[in-house]
């Protein structure tokens, strides 16, 4: 009989991304057949071991649910928050396990999928798959066409450099000393947008993602959401 990673099957169920789903194990937190497993390179069989996660029995979701928030200012993207902060999870009220697809720190708004389907989280996370996220972006000062040029041909934060990204200027405003950009990348980095301001020498006073993949939360007010039609987890998952 076939064989699947614990990580997958964990995914599969909805319980978190492959990801988390290691960590999950890591800690001590899963079991096979009533015994604790800590090895990420455990596989089982599927409806024949009996997996636990948190000693409740967790089984595959045959009905998939993806769905689109705008996520406001002030909520985190975890499930459960150690200083029981609001999460994006109270704004979407539905039976299904969820699990944010990637992230937004606290302080930004904007699109931000949320699924059961543990597969595609890893799909759209994984960075083979240069899925496209796009940021209105408002920063300090006024920004020149030469720092425009870094941010498209790449700039180095911390340990790395940034792959090249489409950047175009939306507005300066002379006055207030602001300026205001449109940000595509496709890379996930921790606070990647905002360090490839700060690194052009420019605060981030407001950042707010306005699409994945090209799909956008325009006609979605802040704190709601939408079901993504079959057509947009298509147009996702063939990116």
């Amino acid at each position: 009989m076939e064989q699947i990673r614990l990580q997958k099957y964990l995914a599969d169920c909805g319980i978190a991304s492959r990801r988390k789903a290691e960590e999950l194990i890591l800690q001590g937190k899963v079991k096979v057949n009533g015994q604790i497993i800590t090895e990420l390179g455990t596989k089982i069989i599927q409806n024949q071991d009996k997996i636990e996660f948190e000693n409740k029995e967790v089984k595959p979701q045959n009905d998939y649910v993806y769905i689109l928030l705008n996520k406001p200012i002030g909520y985190v993207t975890t499930a459960k928050d150690q200083f029981n902060r609001d999460s994006v999870l109270d704004l979407v009220k539905t039976n299904k396990r969820l699990v944010p697809v990637g992230r937004l720190d606290m302080y930004t708004s904007g699109a931000l999928i949320l699924t059961n389907d543990g597969e595609f989280v890893y799909q759209v996370t994984h960075p083979k798959h240069e899925i496209d996220k796009t940021y209105t972006v408002t920063i300090k000062g006024m920004v020149q066409k030469e720092e425009v040029e870094q941010l498209r041909k790449g700039v180095k934060i911390e340990d790395y450099i940034t792959k090249p990204a489409k950047v175009k200027i939306l507005k300066t405003d002379e006055e207030k000393g602001k300026s205001r950009l449109e940000i595509t990348i496709h890379e996930g980095k921790n606070r990647q947008v905002r360090k490839m301001c700060e690194t052009i020498g420019h605060k981030v006073l407001a950042l707010h993602r306005s699409k994945i993949a090209g799909i956008g939360v325009k006609n979605l007010p802040l704190g709601k959401w939408r079901y993504l039609t079959e057509d947009e987890v298509k147009t996702i998952k063939n990116n």
